[in-house]
């Protein structure tokens, strides 16, 4: 099926953003899989800092100009990537805001311009904020109507549609379950027969917990992404088992706990949302957020862009931007001399520069530990300072020489921390 010519004309609007390198370091989309297979770059080879948010019903639940405010909103607080459900949570048949269903007749071979053009429309304002969505074709809930029959087809359609606009990454979300396995190969070879493999494809299995590393092999599988749910003591466990892994390939902490969440039985604070996502950072991975109050589009979902994990992340995000190569990070819990710890819900984590320029320790709560100095090889001196994650201030330690076993204490009144030497 053709798109319109007002639909390529949305998506021309791409090609010029595609070119522009914009002010503050933005990247030059589309999004690629680095060499060594550990992060993604942009199409000139600069590396991009994954930090993801969900905003699961963009395309269905918000009127054009709400989708505007969010997505000018996730921009400012730091985020790149948007993870959104093409036809919003359920079985692929609610109408969008303005009435229009996805599918005439309920079949995906016969998708409904209106609805399309709406999500054109989203895309479009997504790559005048540089920012990727990553687009959902598939859930498991829509196998009512997204068969092993029509997949490639839906999904040849929908890359055809999209093949000029660089600011996309597939995503389906199956059962992690073998019965699968075939409707996820259909929908990537549709993907590939219409885009010619310009977007970079991934899933995410749903139900949780569980990582789209159980058919790690896929050729067409671009990286990993997993779902931890409420268990923030499966993330490091999870992300070092895909880390490990060959061939290597990124992995994507896809989904945890929602901020503010209502179902899990207590409360996702702002510590827990940090804790979250720097336990997948200094394992190896990258990190994707939620707030509760936004996928459900509750009537607070304006507030809730302001919440104060998602204003977190965009310190963790210049924390680790300021770090020298920050790409080359290498988990690696031998720095600890004692007081690491990888099991539980509260962890000490610690990384460190593929060249042993810096080291990054996260202590999960307040903490005494020792640290191997010579860890760190560049040079003779050591610099040694404190980071509050939660509000970005640091604290100076002193200059240490980088040989012997070195003891820290956390600041007593930080709930949380983070060491850097370098």
């Amino acid at each position: 099926m053709k798109t319109t010519i007002i639909s390529i004309i949305l998506l021309a609007a791409f090609i010029l953003l595609s070119g522009m390198n914009l002010q503050g370091g933005d990247p030059v989309y589309p999004v690629r899989v680095s060499e060594n297979g550990r992060y993604f770059t942009d199409q000139n080879g600069t590396p991009v800092f994954w930090m993801g948010t969900t905003q699961w019903q963009l395309f269905r639940e918000y009127t054009l100009e709400e989708a505007r405010t969010i997505l000018e909103k996730t921009k400012s607080k730091g985020f790149v990537f948007v993870q959104v459900m093409l036809m919003g949570v359920g079985d692929g048949t609610t109408p969008n805001v303005y009435g229009e269903i996805p599918w005439v007749n309920n079949n995906p071979l016969t998708p409904n311009e209106a609805y399309f053009k709406n999500v054109d429309e989203i895309v479009r304002i997504a790559g005048e904020n540089n920012l990727v969505i990553s687009m959902t074709l598939y859930h498991q809930r829509y196998r009512r109507f997204i068969t092993v029959d029509n997949a490639r087809a839906w999904a040849r359609w929908l890359a055809l549609r999209y093949k000029t606009a660089p600011n996309i990454v597939w995503s389906m979300t199956p059962e992690a379950k073998p019965e699968f396995i075939p409707i996820l190969r259909e929908l990537s070879a549709g993907l590939q027969e219409g885009d010619d493999g310009s977007h970079l494809i991934t899933f995410k299995p749903d139900p949780s917990p569980f990582s789209s590393s159980f058919i790690h092999e896929e050729t067409w599988l671009d990286f990993n992404s997993m779902q931890t749910w409420n268990k923030v003591e499966l993330i490091y466990p999870m992300v070092a088992t895909d880390y490990n892994l060959s061939p290597v390939k990124p992995v994507l902490m896809a989904e945890g706990a929602y901020e503010q969440g209502s179902e899990y039985g207590f409360e996702v604070s702002p510590l827990w949302i940090r804790r979250q996502a720097y336990y997948s950072y200094l394992a190896g991975a990258h990190h994707t957020y939620g707030h509760n109050d936004s996928w459900r589009v509750l009537p607070t979902w304006r507030q809730a862009l302001d919440a104060p994990g998602a204003t977190q992340l965009g310190i963790l995000k210049k924390i680790f931007l300021d770090r020298n190569e920050w790409w080359n990070l290498v988990p690696d819990q031998t720095v600890f001399a004692g007081g690491g710890e990888t099991s539980g819900k509260v962890l000490n984590l610690a990384a460190r520069h593929r060249d042993r320029k810096w080291i990054m320790v996260y202590l999960g709560s307040r903490s005494s530990f020792s640290i191997r100095m010579d860890a760190i090889t560049a040079g003779k001196r050591v610099k040694a300072f404190w980071i509050n994650p939660e509000t970005g201030e640091s604290e100076m330690i002193g200059n240490f020489r980088n040989k012997g076993i070195k003891s820290f204490s956390t600041p007593y009144n930080w709930d949380d921390s983070l060491l850097i030497l370098e």
